[in-house]
């Protein structure tokens, strides 16, 4: 169950997606992308996650090997999802940005199967710093969480 707990927190830590160029706040782009995020996991579409994610993206598991690049990044989350993980919930606390860097300090909620089949409800917060694009893609440049 560990394992799986620790996979959990990784898969929701590690969250990177799109800053569009339109003048939009940070905020109202990261939230956005937190939407599409969440329906893309929930509906079991790791090819559209992954999509979410720059060719040169990285994430940082914690007590795991670094994952790189979108193929990679797209192979972590089906992963989570062959897990039986669902009913992702992610919430922006705290957003900040100047010029082309962001960071997002937020909440998550995940059900993670049991060994009986049991969903449980695992909970955090992860801090993800996101970089603007013009393509409307974003890098995930650095990632942590608990």
């Amino acid at each position: 169950m560990r394992l799986v707990q620790s996979f959990a927190f990784a898969a929701v830590l590690l969250l990177s997606s799109a800053l569009s160029a339109a003048a939009h706040s940070a905020r109202e782009d990261i939230e956005a992308a937190l939407v599409k995020f969440m329906d893309a996991f929930n509906s079991g579409n790791a090819a559209a996650v992954g999509q979410m994610y720059t060719d040169d993206a990285a994430l940082l598991p914690p007590d795991g090997k670094r994952v790189d690049d979108r193929k990679g990044v797209e192979e972590f989350w089906q992963g989570a999802i062959k897990a039986g993980m669902k009913n992702l919930t992610l919430r922006a606390l705290e957003v900040e940005g100047s010029g082309n860097l962001a960071y997002e300090v937020g909440a998550f909620t995940l059900g993670v199967p049991s060994k009986g089949g049991a969903l449980s409800t695992v909970a955090g917060k992860y801090l993800v710093v996101w970089k603007r694009a013009t393509t409307g893609h974003g890098a995930c440049i650095g990632t942590s969480g608990t």
